[in-house]
């Protein structure tokens, strides 16, 4: 840090002799500093002082005049040209910036213009004095000699109300800025340490031509303390993350540019209809008989055969029924071009047919859609809003669907989810009439007006709506008839989709231009039987055939039982998806079988297709003459480089592709990149296809931006000239032009992965996972493979469908061998391969997956996997470099000081009130004589009121009855325990009042007490060795307890737990007789052992500290006056009352202070979650303690009740300060929900707080009743990882809240010092902190007595600086920072952060991370986790969360974890266990007990519900 500490010591460097600044006369200088010390001490006002100063500096600073007068662009110029004439300091461009560092410390606004700290911005214009003026020009010379050295961010911590900071010039001049300005290279604490702007006295940049008084208005405004908002959110990943370079050896295209392609032209034939209607209008009423449509049952048989006659009256009558017979309020409900969806279902093409050409008919557009089965379909949601966009009012449907459809209470078909309010038309012929002999349907000639509209999903979902107008309509059906030869009459099986893409185009719109007799399979029948599509060609002698590569592939499975099947009729077999990487293998295969029985090669015909662009290629049948099929096989690697390189088919790293034939009739292609400007690809590169003709779809509806980026795109020449002046369509297709002008396709733009810069292909990804012996653990047709972006960059996600029959085993083989297939074929790694169970993932209509609902379910957290791998270690490559620390470069402590001073900074310490001044009881020193005081003078003043679960008084005691039962206890102890002074005795009691009666009693006898948590009767096994190890390392020599928890000590099942022989003398305090003590016992010295703090820390350690007489009553007093205690005063108590601050409260402060207690048991929260807060209603309390366990069960267990309690009475405006008893960084979020959820009852949001103790003092801070509210600040968590800290606006990216943790006790000293180097650091660095009190604790007590620690830990001292105070090290990192606000004694308010145990910190990639960071994360991470605890392993970073929900979210989970702790904290993930709610152990304090965990899961005692490892 001092290499960098401040631009004031590189103006030295820069200056060859700063004694010239001395040269200033000695009583100039005396002024000066006389000036100074006035400043600082408020006498003088800021403008005062610029006054004077300006004054007594004028005569030795150059004169120069004019400069405000300059426009702001000459300005600088020329103040740089005059500079030259002007000035004696030619040479010393920062004389005058370092006279103000020298004379002034650095606590004042020195004049240099801030453009010293922002290289490239504009210089601000200086206030119009003259020494001002001149500081402008010398700064504006040192702007160019700054110019390498960043400036650190502007300062964000809020300093003294006079250092008005810079603020960062707009993104608009900061043009000139070196790159990687933005992200300073420094992650310094943001405070200013290497500001090199001096503090500016001007303000706002402003034109100059200006009036001089508005100029002084704005120049005295107070300029923002913070950097401008953009900073914040520009994330600075590139500073941190390892950025993928480009391999310089990928293949790179090679090629000249491709020539657009032009199909042939669009042949004129005679006798073709003017539209489509007009077709079928002559074919309805010409050959009225002619078959138009068959239609299948499940069976195969035909159920109803449509002619074309029937399909022309059918549909005429619909539309007169939908233009004239339907009306709201007299008014018709549909009018031309209005839209009207479509839903029917896949098995009845008839009903569809005639819907489709009566909308047509009726000038309505049809919006063809799925029957939504369910509310929660896939993609539903997505369905209804594209009905909502298209303005759909009315959904046409037949009668047995409608029956099917989910229905409301009053009978009408429900509303599904974001869909519309929809009227359900049925159109069976008994709800449509006929129309009157003089209507006739209007048939025009084909217009560009929108004909239907057909859906779309795309990549990341959402569904739009591509329309066709009626002349792109009729374009398509002639360039298809064209293409594949069709021919009046010919008969087609169809098993696609009739209601979108080629099922559509072939079995709906060509067959009725051509009167083609389509028979149609629908895919229920196809399940039940995959060769129906083939025996329907062999019975009906069909000549076409349109189909899918999947159906080829199913009726391979089913093929073996058929002899008599002839396939000779065919003579164009139309594969829709031949674009397909594995439609190839699907072809051959099928002609291999199917050869024998008639089927030529010749006939397969794949085509390629998009919903945007419709046909765009198809390979033409055989009788027209065309080159024969080719066969590309691609290099996988140069593919995924963009790059066509030929390969051979030996190896397993190859794509091998079909052509999908010619351009269509009348269309030009071409192929562009996929990214930016749509310019033209070499021959040897893959891109984007792109097609222009009249056949093409006109928009997406409603949806200008994206029709105009899809739909009309210019793609130009390498030179920028645009190929043609008409706009080409994006078909979202993949591919090249290859050899003989055939189009070859290898992928599509929605499966298109870009990971680490190379492209992959989903369906080749899936390919390689099929070809993994896939037909025994997964279903070949249910993979789906997707990207996720984490940590900036795309992971690529398998998620497939397990057979049922399949072993963890076996798919776990499979599993790893799909890994190595892909990352050898693909170089790619996967970053995770889940398996659900059957039939689980979301579906598409027809079969396949829905692959954006699957990756939507896997970011939710809703896919339920049963087996899950994850590989983040091998696929993430671009986290940040492990921070390596360099030898040699530590910063001694006294160059970080002198750092500190010369930045200005002052040294991060800070105590509480003074104690020195002595008060009333002051002269007790004992705290038996203190009760035995108060006995005698106030005997009947009640001390404590302890609370039962019913929230009655189950106990109390006033002074004398406590000094009584102590008294009983000691004679006990003396006679029946025949005990020595010094001795050390167990209390082993529920929270109550014999606790506090025995602790003095054991005072009053000279022995020294141990509070001890009696054991869990429950849970003997886990909490009795506790008990049993405390007693021996206390070396205690005696146990008092109540008689039943004696019993529980010398049990069958204790003996179970531990070896009850060993235990010492127990005496039971039930009834003790009623004797006095003959005298007190009187410690010789106030040093001597008053008693033992025995607590378990957060990583497992079981530390008893020793507490003196004299530390005991420091600590009383410090609480006495932070809280304002006085014997009138009550105080509420729900906290355990064993260790630390806790204990104080409970058996301490009342018999000190003498106010009453009023006792809450924070067990008997359990059953009565309201008892704490009642009570403090009920009394009044202004002051009360409790637990993080406490809040959180109020804060879960009440949440929904405040009402209830409203009704009850219940008023917490009473309480003034409520504070959470800790030992941790302050939860934030716990006591914000507390605070509002609890405001209704009256609580004020500023009343909750949190203290601060630890093992070497059990309370350093605590709210208190005086004082300011506790701050929040925002510290930037990849500082914290540095060990910097850098605090930044609420609600930045990476910000963490920060709670003060109360205000410093009264006689609390407390510095941050190095961990490393033990030297005191500046105000808002983050170090170690020291506490230095009367009330320390005055060293551990252990039985092996290791002096080396305890001396670390009690008694050090700073290797610089003061070294004489006595320090003792929390063992904690925290930081002060002094505020702008003022505490009791009108000081400036000096407030502590504490960030976390040092113990608990897990030091990975160099860096340092605080669980709970990593835990916060991970909980907001999904809703099913209840709580989650993190630690090493082995350098892997364990995670266990605890899973409040069913068991099969469990998989789930690993997913997300994974995720959460890489993007925000750049952290891979080794191990996800999965646990139930409850495994996390946790200590009295609610403090996770992390290393107990740790040894849980290494001794594999968690029984986890799920362990990943993740590979």
């Amino acid at each position: 840090m001092a290499e960098r500490s401040s631009t004031g010591l590189l103006m030295m460097m820069l200056d060859p002799s700063p004694a010239i600044a001395m040269t200033l006369p000695a009583e100039v200088r005396e002024k000066l500093a006389e000036l100074e010390l006035e400043l600082s001490e408020g006498d003088i006002t800021q403008k005062g002082y610029e006054k004077k100063r300006g004054k007594l500096l004028a005569p030795y600073i150059p004169q120069i005049q004019d400069t405000s007068s300059a426009s702001e662009d000459e300005g600088s110029l020329r103040r740089q040209g005059r500079i030259a004439s002007s000035s004696p300091y030619q040479a010393h461009p920062s004389v005058e910036h370092w006279f103000n560092r020298v004379i002034q410390g650095s606590s004042t606004s020195s004049s240099a213009s801030s453009t010293s700290s922002h290289p490239g911005g504009r210089p601000h214009h200086a206030t119009n004095t003259t020494s001002a003026s001149a500081a402008t020009v010398l700064a504006d010379l040192m702007a160019h000699t700054q110019l390498d050295n960043h400036s650190a961010p502007p300062d964000v911590t809020g300093l003294s109300e006079r250092s008005v900071h810079a603020e960062r010039p707009q993104v608009a001049s900061v043009r000139g800025l070196p790159r990687g300005y933005t992200h300073t290279s420094v992650m310094e604490t943001a405070d200013g340490t290497d500001r090199g702007d001096g503090e500016d006295t001007d303000g706002v940049p402003v034109n100059s031509r200006v009036s001089s008084k508005i100029q002084q208005l704005l120049n005295t405004l107070k300029r923002p303390k913070r950097p401008p908002l953009r900073e914040f959110f520009v994330d600075d990943f590139e500073e941190l993350l390892d950025v993928q370079h480009p391999d310089p050896n990928q293949p790179k295209p090679e090629g000249g540019e491709m020539r657009p392609l032009n199909g042939e032209p669009l042949g004129v034939v005679t006798n073709w209809p003017p539209s489509l209607l007009a077709s079928l209008q002559r074919w309805g009423t010409t050959q009225p008989k002619s078959p138009c449509l068959t239609a299948l049952d499940n069976a195969g048989k035909p159920v109803y055969t449509l002619t074309y006659g029937k399909l022309w009256t059918r549909s005429q009558k619909l539309a007169y029924t939908l233009l004239n017979k339907l009306s709201t309020r007299n008014e018709p409900l549909l009018r031309p071009g209005d839209r009207v969806a479509l839903v029917f279902p896949n098995n009845d093409p008839v009903m569809f047919m005639v819907a489709f050409y009566g909308c047509l008919l009726a000038e309505l557009v049809p919006v063809p859609i799925e029957v939504p089965l369910t509310r929660k379909d896939a993609g539903s949601q997505q369905v209804g809003f594209l009905l909502g966009s298209c303005g759909v009012t009315l959904a046409l449907t037949t009668d047995a669907c409608q029956k099917g459809l989910p229905k409301a209470q009053t009978g009408e078909v429900v509303t599904f989810k974001g869909w519309p309010r929809l009227l359900w038309f049925v159109t069976d012929g008994k709800h449509v009439v006929k129309p009157p002999k003089d209507w006739h349907p209007p048939i025009r000639d084909a217009s560009n007006e929108i004909a239907y509209i057909e859906y779309k999903t795309s990549k990341e979902g959402s569904t739009m709506g591509i329309t066709v107008s009626h002349s792109a309509m009729l374009a398509h059906c002639h360039a298809l008839t064209q293409a594949c030869g069709y021919t009046e009459g010919e008969i087609i099986t169809n098993v696609l989709d009739f209601k979108r893409d080629a099922g559509l185009w072939h079995g709906v719109l060509t067959s009725v231009m051509n009167r083609m007799h389509v028979i149609s399979i629908p895919y229920s029948l196809m399940k039940v039987n995959p060769l129906s599509w083939i025996q329907k060609v062999h019975t009906y002698k069909a000549r076409v055939a349109v189909v899918k590569s999947r159906d080829m592939h199913w009726s391979l499975l089913a093929q073996r039982d058929q002899r008599d099947i002839s396939l000779s009729s065919l003579r164009m077999l139309i594969v829709a998806d031949g674009a397909n990487p594995w439609s190839i293998s699907s072809c051959d295969a099928f002609l291999n079988v199917f050869q024998a029985r008639g089927l030529r090669p010749e006939v397969i015909c794949p085509c390629a297709s998009s919903s945007e662009a419709m046909t765009v290629a198809i390979r033409r049948p055989p009788e027209m003459g065309v080159p024969p099929p080719g066969k590309a096989v691609l290099s996988m690697s140069g593919l995924s480089y963009g790059v066509i390189r030929v390969d051979t088919e030996e190896k397993l790293s190859v794509l091998t592709v079909q052509d999908v034939g010619q351009v269509m009739p009348g269309a030009l292609v071409c192929v562009i990149r996929i990214e930016g400007t749509p310019y033209l690809c070499r021959m040897d590169e893959v891109g984007e296809i792109c097609v222009s003709s009249s056949s093409t779809g006109i928009s997406y509806y409603g949806l200008p931006g994206m029709t105009k980026n899809v739909f009309e795109t210019i793609p130009v020449t390498s030179s920028g000239a645009p190929i043609s002046d008409r706009p080409f369509t994006r078909t979202s297709l993949l591919g090249f032009i290859g050899p003989d002008n055939l189009v070859f396709v290898v992928g599509k733009m929605d499966g298109l992965m870009l990971v680490s810069g190379r492209r992959h292909n989903a369906d080749d990804v899936v390919a390689t996972a099929l070809a993994v012996e896939p037909m025994k653990f997964v279903y070949r047709g249910r993979i789906a493979v997707f990207s996720v972006s984490v940590l900036h960059d795309e992971r690529i996600v398998v998620v497939a469908e397990q057979r049922p029959d399949a072993s963890e085993e076996d798919s776990f083989q499979w599993m790893s061998r799909v890994l190595q297939a892909i990352d050898s074929i693909h170089q790619v790694g996967v970053y995770c391969l889940a398996l659900v169970p059957a039939n689980t993932l979301p579906k598409a209509p027809l079969g396949g997956i829905h692959i954006s609902e699957t990756k939507q379910r896997f970011l939710e957290g809703a896919l339920h996997p049963c087996n899950v791998l994850m590989c983040p270690h091998t696929c993430v490559t671009n986290l940040p470099k492990p921070r390596q620390k360099q030898p040699g470069t530590e910063v001694g402590p006294a160059s970080m000081i002198v750092g500190n001073l010369v930045a200005g900074k002052r040294i991060a310490q800070a105590c509480g009130r003074d104690v020195s001044q002595l008060e009333d009881n002051d002269q007790f020193l004992y705290m038996q004589d203190v009760l035995q005081w108060r006995a005698q003078a106030t005997p009947d003043h009640p001390l404590f009121l302890l609370l039962n679960a019913k929230g009655t008084v189950a106990n109390t005691a006033s002074c004398v009855q406590l000094h009584k039962r102590a008294e009983r206890v000691a004679v006990a102890l003396m006679e029946r325990g025949r005990l020595n002074t010094g001795d050390h005795v167990a209390l082993v009691y529920p929270p109550g009042i014999d606790l506090i009666a025995t602790f003095y009693g054991c005072l009053y006898a000279g022995c020294v007490p141990v509070t001890v948590r009696p054991p869990h009767p429950q849970n003997l096994t886990t909490t009795l060795p506790t008990v049993k190890m405390i007693v021996e390392v206390s070396k205690s020599v005696c146990i008092l307890t109540t008689q039943a928890i004696m019993k529980l000590l010398k049990s069958k099942e204790a003996a179970a737990a531990v070896d009850i022989k060993t235990w010492p003398l127990i005496l039971d305090t039930d009834d003790l007789p009623r004797k006095r003590i003959p005298q007190i016992y009187k410690p010789p010295t106030p040093e001597m052992l008053a008693y033992l703090d025995f607590s378990v820390s957060t990583t497992g350690i079981l530390a008893g500290v020793k507490m003196s007489h004299a530390a005991t009553s420091a600590l009383c007093r410090s609480i006495k006056l932070q809280c304002e205690l006085y014997p009138s005063r009550q105080i509420a108590i729900c906290l355990d009352p064993y260790c630390g601050l806790g204990f104080a409260l409970w058996c301490l402060c009342s018999v000190y202070s003498g106010h009453q207690s009023i006792l809450v048991p924070p067990l008997e929260l359990e059953t009565n979650p309201s008892l704490w807060l009642t009570a403090v209603s009920q009394y009044k309390v202004r002051v009360t303690f409790c637990s993080y366990s406490v809040m959180e069960m109020c804060t879960k267990g009440l949440g929904s009740q405040t009402e209830a309690l409203r009704l009850r009475n219940v008023n917490l405006s009473c309480v003034r300060t409520c504070m959470v008893v800790a030992e941790e960084r302050p939860r934030t979020t716990l006591t914000q929900s507390f605070s509002k959820i609890f405001k209704d009852l009256g609580l004020s949001s500023r009343a909750v707080s949190t203290t601060f103790g630890c093992r070497v003092n059990v309370a350093i801070c605590l709210q208190g009743t005086a004082g300011p509210d506790p701050t929040t600040v925002y510290l930037d968590m990849r500082a914290l990882r540095h060990d910097r800290v850098r605090l930044v606006e609420r609600g930045s990216p990476h910000s963490l809240p920060l709670m003060e943790s109360g205000k410093i006790l009264p006689g609390v000293k407390v510095i941050i010092a190095n961990t490393e180097t033990k030297g005191p650091l500046g105000d808002s660095h983050l170090g170690e902190i020291w506490v230095s009190s009367p009330h320390n604790a005055t060293g551990y007590y252990t039985v092996y007595g290791e002096e080396a620690l305890h001396a670390d830990h009690f008694s050090t001292r700073l290797s610089f600086g003061d070294t004489q105070t006595v320090w003792a090290r929390t063992g904690y990192l925290g930081f002060l920072r002094r505020t702008e606000l003022t505490d009791a004694s009108g000081e400036r308010h000096d407030a502590l952060y504490v960030v976390g145990s040092l113990d608990e910190t897990l030091e990975l990639r160099g860096m340092r991370y605080h669980p709970i960071d990593i835990e916060t994360s991970v909980i907001r991470s999904h809703k099913s986790i209840a709580e989650c605890a993190v630690f090493t392993w082995t350098n892997l970073l364990v995670v266990v969360v605890e899973l409040e929900g069913s068991e099969q979210e469990a998989l789930d989970l690993v997913a997300l974890v994974t995720n959460v702790v890489l993007e925000e904290h750049y952290l891979i993930v080794g191990v996800v266990v999965v646990v139930d709610p409850g495994v996390i152990p946790i200590n009295s304090r609610g403090e996770k007990q992390r290393m107990h965990l740790r040894d849980g899961f290494l001794a594999d005692q968690l029984d986890p519900i799920y362990v990943a490892y993740n590979m």
